[in-house]
């Protein structure tokens, strides 16, 4: 009986399953109910229907079956997120499809908590969960770098859509304090998961061997990470475990990288905003509403209150404008397909076919750099400088041990002739005479100083090399805009050498035989218009000959829709051929692209090194000042120990 799953039955559902599956089951029957007696707002059998609101507190009343039926499934959602909660992390089945439902077949007047905005919250608060859920599994089964971090972008893009409903005035007033709170959890959950994705695009380069992009996309990452932290500020000690954690894997990768990229690779780091978004995959699924199966609902208890030929003969006509609608809309959806094979299968991009524009300008990034190093005119001068006063200095100190090693040779060739005149037995061939105990400390002190040096000497070499790469990039930067503009790659088109120019001769021929009409997007958004511009207040004694002449009202529509689909064939043939014409084009373009691309990010990275180059080449500097003035000490002490034992010598020859 009803009874069974009366109202208070619905209400005080146990916080399980077994409570889903009895909303479930109320919702379902209502939708019977409802079909059969006149409930709805100002009908003839509708009963007052009381629900709380969540936020407010407030008791709503609204005399409409269906206003009971959209509190049934807001609580749905809400135990379904409950318990989604305490489940393990491994489904990708979440708790929005009863909010989806909710928002897309009821009225959002009912109340405030129903409203468009808390609705889309909802929903793509359970998204977001759901594609973490999955992110966390994808990451735990080593899937390939570019697709955790595709999903970890999903999750961004859920709850940036969470973050947008919550910035609504009208939510923000509903929701009072705890908006703010909501609104910083999911912000530092769009940088955090942001962070994730740009990590994985960096261990991708790092796969293919693009040791510029793996820069920046680990610098990206550490970025966003960093705002995380700042954001996550009163959160739970497991967040900032959680965020201490990535912080290690992130900042070590990126140190490592970019150590690398200075030291050995030498890539050009380009600009953020000059690679490829991540696009987000949103492999999560709702779990699905259904109010009509039986497996869910059970029996129709309301089955013998109305006799089916009547409800049957009430639905007949709603079934002849669907089954003519899901006709038109197949034939649609089918051209649509096809359509969007055919574009992706070009793969031309409407913002970017003969943009030539593009190579007039200097991109703004560029210019930046200009304007920066305008107001800074002895940057290349001070670089250059610096390079001098660390070779000079480099050079001394290279001199001086030289010399040290020069006289100790000289020293020990002296003290080999003076045994050899005394008639001493000389030393095992290869083994120099025993040196006095001043000239050993010197030639140890020295050998400890050469070995550094030789150290410090590949350093310093890679340190040159990476300057000379960057200081006609810095000068080109800081001359004259017309200059930089001139260094840019620039298409060289013949007249007539573009994408319209190829399209214009086929048109007239390939479209004669069938109007060029809207395209099929349009016409059946017509369609629809036009189809419920019908009354739906047939009564139940409707005969099939009235359904016939009323559908006769679109036969006009299905040409008009016939004939906008037939020209889709003609259209195709006339993009293809023009396609093929302009393959020669789009080819040399996208090599002036990318040209034009590396230069832009070469030049770039020449700005942002100058600094860093500086300080290394300032480090440089103090390092060889410290040897040098320790290399100029041991050789004085050097020629002292030499004239000294010189000395010694002479006196045992006079003697």
């Amino acid at each position: 009986s009803f009874s069974s799953l009366s109202f208070q039955s619905a209400v005080n559902v146990p916080r399980d399953f077994e409570g889903c599956s009895t909303l479930r089951k109320y919702f379902g029957q209502l939708h019977y109910l409802q079909s059969r007696i006149p409930m709805g707002a100002e009908q003839e059998a509708a009963v007052p229907i009381a629900w709380t609101e969540i936020f407010s507190g407030k008791t709503v009343t609204h005399e409409d079956i269906k206003y009971e039926q959209a509190c049934i499934l807001y609580n749905l959602g809400a135990l379904h997120s409950m318990l989604g909660a305490m489940d393990k992390r491994v489904s990708e089945e979440c708790a929005a499809g009863a909010f989806t439902y909710l928002r897309d077949h009821f009225p959002h007047s009912y109340s405030v908590d129903m409203s468009h905005q808390i609705l889309n919250l909802n929903i793509n608060l359970m998204l977001g969960q759901a594609q973490e859920c999955l992110l966390e599994k994808s990451m735990l089964d080593n899937r390939k770098s570019f697709l955790v971090a595709r999903i970890s972008a999903q999750v961004v893009d859920y709850y940036k859509e969470a973050c947008r409903a919550l910035e609504n005035t009208e939510t923000a007033s509903l929701l009072g304090k705890i908006q703010k709170d909501w609104k910083k959890l999911v912000q530092m959950k769009i940088y955090y998961f942001a962070a994730v994705a740009h990590l994985h695009m960096g261990k991708q380069a790092e796969e293919q061997q693009k040791f510029g992009e793996r820069v920046i996309y680990f610098q990206s990452a550490l970025d966003k990470l960093n705002e995380a932290i700042k954001l996550a500020k009163g959160q739970p000690e497991t967040v900032q475990e959680a965020l201490r954690f990535t912080m290690d894997v992130i900042g070590g990768k990126y140190n490592s990288a970019k150590k690398d990229n200075d030291f050995i690779y030498h890539e050009a780091v380009p600009a953020l905003d000059t690679l490829q978004s991540v696009k987000g995959a949103p492999l999560v699924k709702a779990l699905p509403v259904n109010p009509t199966d039986p497996a869910v609902t059970g029996p129709d208890i309301f089955a013998k209150l109305v006799p089916m030929a009547a409800h049957e003969a009430s639905s007949l006509y709603s079934e002849e404008k669907a089954k003519l609608l899901r006709d038109v809309m197949a034939k649609i959806e089918a051209k649509n397909e096809v359509l969007d094979q055919f574009m992706d299968s070009m793969q031309l991009d409407p913002d970017t076919v003969d943009n030539l524009d593009m190579y007039n300008h200097i991109p703004p990034i560029l210019m930046e750099k200009c304007a920066a190093l305008s107001v800074r005119p002895d940057t290349v001068k001070n670089l250059v400088q610096s390079m001098q006063v660390l070779s000079g200095v480099f050079t001394d100190v290279e001199a001086s041990l030289k010399e040290i090693r020069d006289l100790l040779e000289e020293d020990e060739a002296e003290e080999r002739k003076l045994q050899e005149l005394l008639g001493k037995v000389p030393p095992p061939q290869g083994s120099p005479p025993v040196p006095s105990p001043v000239l050993a400390e010197v030639s140890k002190e020295c050998s400890k100083y050469m070995e550094v040096h030789e150290k410090a000497s590949f350093t310093n070499t890679e340190l040159h090399k990476a300057m000379n790469l960057h200081i006609s990039n810095l000068r080109l930067l800081s001359g004259p805009l017309e200059q930089v503009r001139a260094a840019l790659p620039a298409p060289t088109l013949t007249e007539g050498a573009s994408w319209e120019a190829a399209l214009l001769p086929s048109r007239s021929a390939s479209l004669s035989g069938a109007p060029l009409v809207l395209s099929s997007g349009s016409a059946a958004q017509r369609f629809l218009e036009v189809f419920s511009s019908l009354s739906d207040s047939m009564t139940l004694l409707s005969r099939q000959k009235l359904f016939e002449e009323q559908l006769k009202k679109y036969d006009q529509i299905k040409v008009y829709l016939e004939q906008n689909l037939a020209a889709q064939e003609n259209v195709l043939k006339a993009l293809t051929d023009a396609n093929v014409k302009y393959a020669a084009v789009r080819k040399a373009l996208a090599e002036v692209e990318h040209k034009w691309n590396t230069t832009v990010q070469t030049l770039v990275a020449s700005y942002e090194a100058y600094e860093d180059l500086m300080k290394k080449s300032q480090e440089g500097k103090d390092f060889y000042t410290d040897l040098e003035g320790k290399a100029a000490k041991l050789l004085e002490k050097a020629r002292a120990a030499c004239q000294a034992a010189e000395a010694n010598r002479q006196q045992i020859l006079e003697k």
